[in-house]
């Protein structure tokens, strides 16, 4: 019995052995630590997330998420690259800018500064709902320092094919913003993004977790940080007349469309191609718009490779 414990204590201590020999190794790599930041930049102190080194990924988040959302991607990519996850300006951690100013370009130039300011010239560049629509227009005012650009699963306005979206009477949301509105959801954020995150989804218990709509829900309910968010959606009927202009000149970088076939993925995918002139389509089936947190594994693999 004794020599029979003793082999069992001898193999319990090779495998303990093993398993810190394998944390020791140079070939096993720990995850990057995430470093969370803040930077002034013209009227909007910008908060972020950044993580490895190499050539920079910056990653934008859309409407009723923070820079949290990227998480799970950012140590996947920073073992190679300069990881970068912005707050929009006005939600989050980054402020509401001082001039009340919020649309898609004004954030896009921002960002841009931000980039600009940590000494990094050229960027591939990842949105999702309305962090497309900053990512392109990213793209498109700095086409020579964005090497790369995917766009996840909403739609261009502007671009043909927008209308029928906008007008849509199931995306009442989009002009759901002003005083009353706001009276309305005040209290009531949760039950508020409930909506989004649950019937724009293939399947409800697919969607965002638990975790991040308490999160999601404490950043949004801050002062200002609902009527901030719809400001976005404010900017639309002037942000269409400046996509019309901006997409008569083709973007040539890479671009990668990827959507979920419940929501816009086919969608984006036929604007996509008429702005720009080398697009790689994934639409996903049974997925709804939140595609990274729907399909993990699918995104992840789809972004990984294209990045």
């Amino acid at each position: 019995m004794k020599q029979n414990h003793n082999r069992r204590q001898h193999r319990a201590a090779l495998g303990l052995f093993c398993v810190f020999s394998l944390f020791a190794s140079e070939s096993y790599a720990a995850p990057a630590a995430i470093t969370s930041r803040t930077a002034n930049i013209d009227s909007v102190q910008l908060h972020y997330l950044i993580a490895g080194s190499g050539p920079a990924v910056l990653f934008l988040h859309g409407y009723t998420q923070i820079s949290r959302m990227w998480r799970p991607i950012i140590p996947l990519l920073a073992e190679k690259f300069t990881v970068i996850a912005v707050d929009l300006p006005g939600i989050g951690d980054s402020s509401i800018p001082a001039d009340n100013k919020i649309d898609m370009i004004t954030a896009a130039k921002q960002i841009h500064d931000l980039v600009r300011s940590l000494k990094i010239h050229k960027a591939r560049v990842v949105g999702h709902d309305i962090g497309l629509m900053v990512a392109y227009a990213y793209a498109a005012q700095f086409p020579g320092e964005t090497e790369k650009l995917a766009v996840m699963d909403a739609f261009l306005p502007g671009v043909p094919g927008w209308e029928p979206i906008y007008n849509n009477p199931n995306t009442w949301h989009f002009r759901f913003n002003g005083e009353y509105p706001e009276k309305l959801v005040k209290g009531r954020e949760r039950t508020y993004f409930e909506y989004f995150w649950n019937v724009l989804a293939a399947d409800k218990t697919h969607s965002i977790p638990e975790a991040d709509r308490k999160a999601y829900t404490a950043a949004y309910s801050r002062p200002g940080r609902m009527h901030a968010g719809w400001a976005y959606f404010v900017s639309w009927p002037q942000l269409a007349k400046d996509f019309a202009q901006l997409s008569q000149t083709k973007l040539t970088m890479p671009v990668l469309s990827i959507g979920g076939d419940k929501s816009l993925g086919n969608e984006l995918a036929a604007q996509m191609k008429l702005v720009a002139t080398d697009v790689t389509v994934v639409v996903l089936s049974n997925t709804g718009h939140w595609i990274f947190e729907e399909k993990p594994k699918e995104t992840i693999d789809a972004l990984v490779k294209f990045l």
